[in-house]
């Protein structure tokens, strides 16, 4: 399990847990959409199974943004004297809005490793 979740954050296919799913790394940041490889480079794995395959990572990214909201909601709340200042709520979309890219690619690849034994 613990291999499994850092070949996730390594951005390895998880078939041979060698090639790269994105071009780029997890951590790179760009201006333009991240480009995925089609195919794993070393298996020959195809990533996107069917039209539309990706559809569903939406939802996962929808969880990581909820997740990130709630952890600095947590971690700004000793910060302030309310329960629920609402100068919070800037620091939160801050947040959610920089880890953007990161969201992108993380969900799409939770979503390939969910799948990894669907095959066409």
């Amino acid at each position: 399990m613990l291999k499994t979740i850092i070949n996730a954050f390594g951005n390895k296919c998880p078939n041979c847990n060698k090639g790269n799913i994105f071009e780029k790394g997890l951590l790179h940041f760009s201006f333009s959409f991240p480009k995925m490889h089609e195919n794993c480079s070393n298996c020959g794995t195809k990533f996107e199974k069917e039209p539309g395959f990706f559809f569903g990572a939406m939802f996962v990214s929808y969880g990581l943004g909820v997740a990130e909201a709630l952890i600095t909601y947590f971690i700004c709340m000793p910060f302030f004297e309310e329960t629920f200042d609402l100068r919070i709520i800037p620091i939160i979309g801050v947040v959610i809005l920089s880890l953007t890219l990161v969201n992108i690619k993380l969900s799409r690849i939770i979503w390939i490793y969910m799948f990894k034994d669907y095959s066409v």
